[in-house]
């Protein structure tokens, strides 16, 4: 695993004053567009979502699609996006969550889940675990098990696990990275 760490640390670049002065964004589109790192990051996920026993798998909007789709398809699972308010056509079950300024509202169409479900979420970052938060109540409120939540990245500075851990009520919560 050091190896895999090694190789997904070498492709995430900083970016500093991103988006605003005193943020260091780490980017990971290099990763993205390197497909060995790529691919060992789909797999390194892909043995989680096995492992958790997932029969779905949740991707947060925008990177959790671009990284849950691919494992999704590896794992041989199905794949629910949840979506920023506004963006699911039809009918759609919401989850409204607070933000360092203000709020912010998800959704998922809830006919994709089901009471035999076991969903393991991915997103590419853990950082305060808001949105990561309210997609577990999301998910239980459509009637699934959490399986998990799987990330490439966890910002240990910003304490999100402390956060999510209450809410996962003993689910695991994974992170590839921590920096």
């Amino acid at each position: 695993m050091t190896d895999i760490r090694e190789l997904l640390l070498s492709r995430i670049r900083d970016v500093a004053d991103y988006p605003e002065p005193g943020v260091m964004f780490k980017d990971i589109t290099p990763l993205l567009a390197d497909p060995a790192a790529f691919t060992a990051l789909t797999d390194a996920l892909a043995e989680i979502a096995e492992r958790t026993g997932a029969t779905k798998i949740v991707g947060l909007e925008a990177r959790g699609f671009i990284l849950g789709a691919p494992v999704a398809v590896r794992a041989g699972l199905g794949f629910i996006p949840v979506r920023k308010a506004g963006k699911l056509p039809g009918a759609t079950l919401a989850q409204a969550y607070d933000l360092e300024y203000g709020s912010a509202e998800i959704e998922v169409h809830a006919e994709d889940l089901s009471a035999d479900d076991r969903v393991l979420v991915i997103d590419d970052v853990l950082a305060t675990g808001g949105t990561a938060e309210a997609s577990v109540q999301l998910i239980r409120r459509a009637g699934a098990e959490v399986a998990g939540l799987a990330v490439l990245m966890e910002l240990g500075f910003l304490s999100g696990r402390a956060r999510l851990e209450p809410a996962l009520n003993g689910a695991p919560l994974e992170a590839l990275l921590t920096v």
